[in-house]
């Protein structure tokens, strides 16, 4: 179907390609893109710059959605509950206190939490962790001085065993902060299901939904699609961090599969998974998760029905604040009218440090799905105005 039988005006949609090759490809503040915009299954736009069409991108937190359904697939079996301690799987957090004072040359002074943490708190950052770029205080500084968030250097018992360590954040369950919780949600996948993450996910995710392009380690065969990787620089707008093909770490593989962040993708694949989410958990006959799970993982879990304004303690997350509520995986809206911007109440979206980023509405059965690799995400506002500029578009 052509973009105007899905209920675009072709000029209005052309606008977004030309807006990004213009403000953001041709002044060299983004080394290519990629995007696709969806209604229903059609595709009404795709489009790249200075990227092959079949690029196999690094979506970091990007990965954190599949790693969510992967989880929820285990409770629809019946072998995990989200109310469920996460002691009862990670025995190693049983002693886990929360900060009171203390850390860099000083021992850490603890307290026991006031509440328990459950599953439900790890999949909507509730449960107490950080990450160490939030370069808030002493428990961030220790992820940072003893490496836990480092894919190379643990695995996934090392990791838990330095967790078990360092103390909470806050009670679980009184505050929203973004971190490795979906790591550990990934490491909770691995133990209940008795595989590692790479062979559940390509068994019972990659395989049915026909994803042939989505990998922690990008094999031999199709590392030459990896594109360069960079990282803002204040004076030469970009710098590599990440060399294209097999240079690429992700075309070297890691010793700690991560759940939050460690996935490559290209644009047609997730395009796919967000397919699956758009249609109640099915694709193409393969059937991933139910319409009910994908209604619970999209509704807001934040206590209380608040949005991430009133919760959150992040100095940085993957989501605006305003009007934003947080589910099982995803940031979804809540308040329309508060974000300032074109949206839907009930779509849901994430994206990843390297500045992808994807979003579905289910109101108006749109999906949108960008790629480029510059990090961090909150360099340039390129996936606000994209979003904006898709909903001008509409006629119907």
């Amino acid at each position: 179907m052509s973009a105007e039988e899905l209920g675009f005006r072709p000029d209005r949609l052309a606008r977004i390609p030309a807006f990004i090759q213009s403000e953001y490809l041709d002044s060299g503040k983004l080394p290519f893109a990629a995007l696709l915009v969806g209604r229903g299954d059609d595709i009404a736009l795709q489009w790249s710059s200075g990227v092959a069409d079949d690029a196999i991108f690094r979506i970091a937190s990007m990965t954190k959605p599949i790693t969510s359904v992967a989880f929820m697939q285990l409770v629809e079996q019946g072998k995990v509950a989200l109310t469920d301690p996460v002691s009862k799987y990670i025995p190693e957090f049983a002693k886990l206190g929360v900060f009171v004072g203390g850390g860099g040359n000083v021992p850490f002074m603890t307290r026991p939490p006031m509440t328990q943490m459950r599953i439900v708190d790890l999949l909507r950052h509730t449960a107490g962790f950080t990450y160490s770029f939030q370069e808030q205080g002493n428990v961030d500084a220790a992820y940072r001085k003893t490496d836990v968030e480092s894919w190379t250097k643990n695995t996934s018992q090392s990791m838990i065993d330095t967790l078990a360590q360092i103390p909470l954040e806050f009670d679980p369950g009184t505050q929203w902060n973004y971190s490795v919780a979906t790591d550990i949600v990934g490491i909770l996948v691995e133990r209940i299901s008795g595989l590692s993450l790479p062979e559940y996910f390509q068994t019972h995710i990659f395989a049915p939904l026909g994803m042939a392009d989505t990998f922690f380690q990008v094999p031999a065969d199709k590392a030459s699609r990896i594109p360069d990787g960079f990282g803002f620089d204040p004076e030469a707008k970009m710098k590599l961090i990440d060399k294209a093909g097999s240079e690429s770490a992700w075309a070297k593989g890691w010793t700690f599969n991560s759940g939050g962040g460690g996935l490559a993708s290209s644009i047609s694949d997730y395009h796919r998974f967000c397919r699956m989410l758009l249609n109640g958990g099915a694709l193409d006959g393969a059937q991933i998760l139910s319409p009910k799970t994908i209604e619970l993982m999209t509704a807001n879990h934040i206590p209380g029905g608040q949005d991430l304004t009133q919760m959150s303690k992040s100095l940085f997350s993957e989501a605006e604040m305003a009007g934003i509520g947080f589910g099982l995986g995803f940031a979804t809206t809540i308040d329309s009218a508060a974000t300032l911007a074109p949206c839907s109440n009930g779509d849901f979206y994430w994206g990843g440090m390297y500045s992808t980023a994807f979003f579905v509405d289910p109101v108006e059965d749109i999906i949108m799905i960008f790629m480029t690799q510059l990090l961090p995400s909150t360099t340039y506002p390129v996936r606000r105005e994209i979003k904006t500029m898709i909903y001008s578009a509409l006629t119907a």
